[in-house]
Order: structure tokens, then sequence, then C-alpha cells
């Protein structure tokens, strides 16, 4: 991922918010920026997937702490086009996350997923994340009935790293 990706990032990202199953943002998010974005997201393991010159979909870490002890493990952060699902990007995007994160000493990446977006957790499935547990009305989403919602953990442990 470059910064000349940045409006492509930003507008899957947007599409993905708009489906209110892929993040608790329900509005145009705070990193209205490249830099913003680029503060909040680890400076490794940055990928995008094109087919020319068009961001088909994006992934990312984000770190889980600043404390050094959680240094090998981030929290995954994967969107589509929406014209890009069930085509096998994502499958694309996080088999690369996966080898590049292990390459750069991360042992365990995590994810936080709305129950609702079973495709998200068919594609954690595939790649070998177990889930944890869900974590019930973990937090509000603005503009939902009640705005409670659950999120289903689920975690990779490297086989490489940190054995």
């Amino acid at each position: 991922m470059k910064k000349s990706d940045w409006n492509a990032v930003l507008n899957i990202y947007i599409e993905g918010m708009e489906t209110k199953n892929a993040t608790f943002e329900t509005k145009k998010p705070e990193w209205e920026s490249w830099e913003d974005w680029d503060k909040d997201h680890l400076t490794t393991c940055r990928l995008v997937v094109k087919e020319g010159a068009k961001v088909l979909g994006w992934a990312a870490l984000l770190p889980i702490s600043s404390r050094q002890f959680y240094s090998g493990v981030a929290e995954v952060s994967i969107y589509l086009d929406k014209d890009s699902l069930g085509k096998g990007i994502g499958s694309m995007l996080m088999e690369s996350l996966i080898v590049q994160s292990e390459k750069e000493g991360f042992w365990m990446l995590q994810s936080e997923i709305f129950p609702e977006n079973i495709g998200s957790i068919r594609l954690h499935d595939k790649f070998s994340f177990r889930k944890v547990g869900v974590r019930e009305k973990i937090g509000k989403m603005e503009g939902m009935d009640n705005g409670w919602r659950d999120v289903v953990l689920m975690e990779r442990r490297s086989k490489k790293v940190g054995v």
C-alpha cells in the first residue's frame, strides 16, 4: 500500500462502513488523511490488491497495545471493494498478510468481527483463526435500534514465530 492508494483505501473503508457489519464507525472516519491513517496503523504489512490501477481490496495491521510485550500481536483489518466480494481477493490478502506478518515477527493475529459478517468469519476460519469467544455488547453503534453490538473474537497463532 502506498500513499497514492489512499483515496481508494478510504473509499473501500467507507463502503464497508455503510454495510453496518464491518466496523462500529458510522460516519466518515477521523483519519480523513493518509497521515492520520498512517499514525493509527503499523508501518509494515500494508497490502493492496489491484486490477490495473483499481484497488480491489486492502489489508493492514493495527497494534493492540503500545506495551513492548505485545509487540508480536496485531489486529487484522481487511476491506474489499463491494464489486470484488466472492472473487478470492480476501483470501489473497489474508494469505499474504499472514506470510508478511510472520516475516515481521508477529506471533498472533486477532480480529473482532460482527457475528452477522459471515463472509469475514469464513475467511478467518479458512486461515486457521480460532474463535476465542463472543464479546457481548462490547460497543454501541450509532443508528442501530438499541445500539449494542457483539463481536466474535478470533485469533491465529503462528506455527513459525514465537513457538
